[in-house]
């Protein structure tokens, strides 16, 4: 066999095996969450994975563990585009209908809730990476009943606001104002971010309080940055922007799930190129 054929075939190899270490080695990227009004997910990271302080929280942890929590920002379909209502059933709104989240679809009236009014209100994202797309937020129609499952129905037709989204953001947020309609008691806050750089969407609950109700409802808090940098090498996503130009496909589906398959996928593309070196050398 000649130095040269055998010089590409490994130059070959060593790609396949470099791309494949590389999709190994990647960790699924994940893009943020509401911290005003503060979402479920990231009131109940705020209060501590391994110490939680509301009775929600600690049955969070108690069923999903703490993984889905430390995971705070990476509530997402891969592959949504803007097909959210078809894929995602009613009852599942909140975690998406991913199994690893089921907890925050949880019909309960003690969710940590923000106290709001009628009118301006401040919204506040924290993204962990920016992408261009639109944010899209919904609240609960006047007579939600907070004790049954969050259905599509439940919420009104006309956002509370809708957002831009951009590459960059300030300070890793995006804040942006909305409107709050008239409401009484406890209602949900939903958002939807549809990436238009990708099929990936994002969702999230918060839970809101209006009026007296407000006064006797448990008041979340936010995370805050050294709690996030605490948590951050437990998680299994990654809480560093990519500026927007990777596509979901390579940061979700191929991200830690994958590791396994690309690591046989690696061993027989190693082994197959071995033996055609050997068939070669014996020809």
């Amino acid at each position: 066999m000649s130095v040269r054929r055998t010089a590409a075939s490994l130059g070959v190899l060593g790609v396949a095996s470099a791309s494949l270490l590389s999709v190994a080695g990647s960790p699924a990227a994940a893009h943020g969450a509401v911290f005003n009004p503060v979402s479920r997910v990231a009131a109940c990271y705020a209060e501590g994975p391994e110490t939680p302080k509301s009775q929600v929280c600690k049955d969070l942890v108690a069923d999903s563990g703490t993984q889905p929590l430390y995971d705070w920002n990476e509530v997402n379909i891969a592959n949504a585009d803007g097909h959210h209502q078809q894929l995602i059933p009613d009852g599942k709104l909140c975690s998406a209908n991913r199994e690893k989240y089921r907890a925050l679809d949880w019909a309960r009236t003690d969710w940590p809730a923000t106290g709001v009014a009628a009118g301006s209100f401040g919204f506040k994202f924290r993204v962990t990476a920016p992408h261009s797309g639109t944010m899209t937020v919904y609240i609960t129609k006047e007579g939600f009943d907070p004790t049954k499952p969050l259905k599509w129905s439940d919420l009104d037709s006309q956002p509370v606001a809708t957002y831009a989204t951009t590459r960059t953001s300030t300070d890793g947020y995006y804040n942006f104002t909305g409107n709050l309609p008239a409401r009484t008691g406890r209602h949900i806050i939903y958002k939807v971010w549809q990436r238009n750089d990708s099929p990936e969407a994002f969702y999230s609950c918060s839970d809101v309080v209006y009026g007296k109700s407000a006064q006797a409802a448990a008041q979340p808090s936010a995370p805050s940055q050294q709690g996030i940098d605490a948590g951050a090498s437990k998680s299994t996503v990654s809480h560093h922007g990519h500026g927007g130009g990777t596509p979901s496909k390579d940061s979700f589906a191929l991200g830690a799930a994958a590791q396994p398959v690309a690591a046989v996928s690696m061993a027989g593309v190693l082994a197959g190129g071995i033996l055609l070196l050997r068939r070669r050398k014996d020809s």
